[in-house]
């Protein structure tokens, strides 16, 4: 049984006390990370709260067509001149032309005006975001009554009745960003948090790549098939999956190249943190405050939200860009892990010549 020395420490040591159980406890090292860590508690509370606590409509495109081209000027002007800029109106031909704008995911809505009848007609888009359809009519809904006049909406690119509020590409697209960086944390945790060699390296990417070609497969046809919530192709989901799958895997590994043990939480903070309430799931882009409207497009999650619900509900159009990004991401994450595997087994042979011959027995000039 062991006794506490009065006077000594807690494990019954004289010459040791208490401050000095806890630095024998909490390393400089340690306290570090944990102050790391409450700083991303506080980056994540900041930016999700940020992000979503007052969702205002800023410049959503709309076309806006008229009999005569005079009215539809008219109109264009009228939406343009609202308080706040909460529209972004632009002139089509006719509807056709409008409809097309709308599935090609060139405008979110369109407003189609009739002076001759007693209310004008608004075409949405709940599959591209409930929110967003519906903050077009009420904006629209609220000028037309102004106006006395009455607004019929039609919903011309409906959700899926599986896809509750069009939040299902969010969700989907969420699984596989963690997904992405806890197979490459683990990666990288499991044989010391930076590689140790180019082999090692381009190892821990062949893996990644294919647990990435899995998770994206596994993803689509859960999303798809099994629960119903996503229409669209399987094929081309199963594509984005594998590419977002990877290319945040990738930034994981770079990340902790980079930085050690540090760089998950780097990129927690880049994907999860400013990443996912800046993707437009919730909240489309246009409804977004600037500095998460901004960054959103360009981050992975936003790319891959944007870029699956165009496969879910417009025949992919407007996916272009979105993979082109997560392309860029994919590929530039890996080179900065490849080069700097590199740079280091180059440094880590400098380092061992220069203790060769530190090290070495010197000759007797004699």
């Amino acid at each position: 049984m062991t006794r506490t020395t009065r006077g000594g420490g807690l494990d019954g040591d004289p010459s040791t006390g208490f401050l000095s159980e806890v630095k024998d406890a909490v390393s400089t090292r340690t306290a570090l990370l944990v102050i790391g860590v409450l700083a991303v508690q506080l980056a994540f509370i900041a930016s999700y709260i940020g992000a979503f606590h007052k969702p205002k409509p800023h410049e959503i495109p709309i076309a806006v067509t008229a009999p005569a081209a005079q009215i539809t000027d008219q109109a264009v002007e009228q939406l343009r001149a609202l308080p706040g800029k909460p529209l972004k109106p632009r002139a089509v031909k006719d509807e056709a032309e409008a409809l097309s704008q709308i599935k090609n995911r060139d405008v979110d809505g369109a407003l189609i005006v009739d002076p001759r009848a007693p209310g004008d007609r608004l075409l949405v888009a709940s599959g591209a975001g409930a929110s967003l359809s519906q903050a077009l009519e009420e904006i629209l809904g609220a000028t037309e009554k102004a106006q006395k006049r009455t607004l019929t909406v039609t919903d011309v690119v409906p959700d899926d009745p599986g896809d509750a509020r069009g939040l299902s590409s969010f969700y989907l697209v969420v699984g596989w960003c963690v997904g992405g960086y806890l197979c490459a944390s683990a990666l990288a945790i499991s044989a010391g948090a930076k590689p140790a060699n180019p082999a090692r390296a381009l190892i821990r990417l062949c893996v990644m790549l294919l647990y990435a070609i899995v998770a994206g497969l596994l993803g689509a046809v859960i999303a798809g098939p099994v629960l119903g919530a996503l229409p669209g192709s399987v094929m081309a989901l199963w594509g984005l999956g594998s590419l977002l799958v990877f290319a945040v895997g990738a930034i994981t590994l770079a990340f902790q190249g980079i930085a050690g043990v540090v760089g998950i939480g780097l990129a927690i903070l880049l994907v999860v943190v400013l990443g996912n309430p800046s993707a437009g799931g919730a909240y489309p882009y246009p409804l977004l405050p600037g500095f998460w409207r901004g960054i959103g497009p360009v981050l992975p999650p936003g790319a891959g939200t944007f870029a699956a619900r165009s496969i879910a509900y417009f025949k992919g159009n407007g996916a272009g860009g979105p993979f082109l990004i997560l392309a860029a991401w994919a590929v530039g994450a890996a080179a900065v892990t490849l080069v700097l595997s590199f740079l280091r087994q180059d440094k880590k042979a400098l380092d061992d010549r220069l203790t060769e011959a530190a090290t070495a027995p010197r000759r007797d000039p004699s």
